[in-house]
Formats: structure tokens, sequence, C-alpha cells
């Protein structure tokens, strides 16, 4: 085994299958962090204290959590952490949907759906009224041996998750890889400025004429269409970037920092510990501690 790489997990879906459901109850998370090409629900109770790992979101659940994932390269992993529950429960749906122009969710009674997928490649937590509202058909999926009907009431599950509020992606888009989307062309055009200046000083007046407003209305314009401060969305970009530049190459800390548009050293310490909860060196370190190649 070698140090530094990420396992590539082998899915027991094959060629015509639909849906792989494990349904498991254990008493701790031994599994490393890895990614896989089919998609993947995981529903996870009594594991209050674990640590979830989906790209460079680091999180503690609670009882419940459940977390949606349609990148084949984003890595993921539950860590034990400090669960100490004898009981824990996990259910793991992987599973294949085309979703390709001409595919089976392009038609619009699936549209939801399909909206909700695109979002999932960045993994998409969903809160606790969702996973209630849905914990009746994850509870009993496995129990159904018919695959026709199995496969109805995941479709089902994955619908009703598509109609909920209050679901967040966890990873950044630059570290996921993830195309930058938005419904606003004017918006659209400024996120792919930065993404392609993130290296460098990115003025506030040079946005704004990106975007064709003045600064002050430009500031208004991007808070309410986007729901952030411009200032958080550029710092979210660049420590995105960097969390991938931590984990993929050997470069010093200094070096990243100052590639990902940081001025200083302690700056770029001091936003990514405040964002990340943890230091960028512990950052690497833990993923370097967990991935592994078989």
């Amino acid at each position: 085994m070698e140090e530094g790489r990420v396992i590539r997990e082998i899915t027991p879906l094959m060629g015509k299958d639909s849906l792989y459901i494990a349904d498991r109850r254990k008493k701790e998370f031994t599994y490393p962090i890895h990614n896989h090409e089919a998609f993947e629900l995981n529903f996870v109770e009594h594991a209050s204290g674990v640590r979830r790992i989906v790209g460079d979101s680091n999180e503690i659940v609670g009882e419940y959590d459940l977390v949606l994932i349609t990148s084949p390269d984003l890595e993921h992993v539950w860590e034990q952490n400090t669960c100490t529950s004898e009981n824990i429960r996990e259910v793991t749906i992987q599973f294949h949907l085309d979703m390709s122009e001409n595919g089976f969710i392009s038609r619009n009674p699936f549209h939801s759906i399909q909206k909700m997928m695109a979002e999932a490649r960045k993994g998409l937590c969903f809160p606790i009224d969702a996973i209630m509202h849905v914990y009746n058909q994850i509870d009993t999926l496995s129990t159904i041996k018919d695959g026709f009907y199995a496969f109805l009431q995941f479709m089902t599950i994955l619908y009703e998750l598509s109609k909920c509020e209050g679901a967040r992606t966890l990873a950044t888009s630059s570290f996921a890889k993830v195309d930058v989307e938005s419904d606003s062309r004017r918006v659209l055009k400024v996120k792919n400025y930065i993404n392609k200046n993130y290296t460098d000083e990115i003025r506030l007046s040079v946005l704004a004429d990106v975007a064709g407003m003045s600064p002050s209305a430009f500031s208004r314009f991007f808070k309410l269409r986007t729901g952030r401060n411009l200032s958080d969305y550029i710092i979210d970009i660049r420590l995105g970037y960097a969390s991938r530049m931590l984990v993929d190459t050997s470069k010093s800390i200094a070096e990243i920092s100052y590639s990902c548009g940081f001025n200083n050293l302690s700056n770029f310490n001091r936003i990514f510990k405040k964002k990340k909860n943890c230091s960028p060196s512990a950052f690497r370190e833990n993923y370097h501690k967990t991935r592994i190649i078989v």
C-alpha cells in the first residue's frame, strides 16, 4: 500500500444493475477516504460525534446524517472520531442514472431531481426535517425483494429530497472540480472571472465593470443573487483551490498560500483555520493519514 493516494472503490453495481443497497449495523467506521464512479446516497443514524469529510468539508454529525454525492472525483469518508455508539446504522445506496441531455432524468417530471443531482457533485447534505420526511422509505428499502418496486421507492426518495428546502452543498466548487453555474448571466460572468483570476488581487471595481454596474450596486446585487458576500465567496474559492493543492501536491503551505491569492502566510493560516476548523498542515495530514490505495 502507498500512502497519499485516495482509494478508488470498485462498487458492486454490475452493468445492468440500477441499485446497490447496503443496510448494516456496526460499532465503528473503519473504511478509508475514497471515491467511486457510482452515485451515492448515504444515510447514518445513531452516530453522533462521527466526523464526515466530503472534499474540503469537515464536519461532526449529529444523531442523523444524509448526504448525496454524484461526482466520481469527490473524496469522502465517515470517521469514528468521538462517536461511542454501540448501534450505528448505515444505509448506503449506490446507483446509476443517465444524466445526459437525452437521458431519462432530463424529462420534465424529473427537473427537480436533475437540479439536485447537479448540486450534489459537491456533496449535498440534507436537514433533519428532510431526513425525517423520507426516513420510513430509507428504513424499509433494503427489505423490498422486487427490484422494480425497490427502484420505484428509491426514485420517490430522490424526488422528495429534491423538493425539500434547506439542503446545502459541502465541498467548494473549486475543490470538487465543478464548473461554475449560475442562473444569472451577470453573476456567471463574475464567477468565471474570479475562477480565472483567483491567484491575483481582485478589486471590487473590476468585478463591477465585468457586471456592468456601479461597485455599490454590484455588491448588493451579488449578495441578493447568491446569498453570500463577495469577499466571502472569493475566500472560499481560494481556500478550495488551496485545499485541493494540499491534498494533491507536495508543495509547501507557504507556496500554496501565495499561489492561491493570499498575500501572507499568517493570514492564510488564520482564515483557513477559521473556515475549516483545522490548520492547513492538519488538513493535509488527516487526508494523507487516511488516503490509501489497494
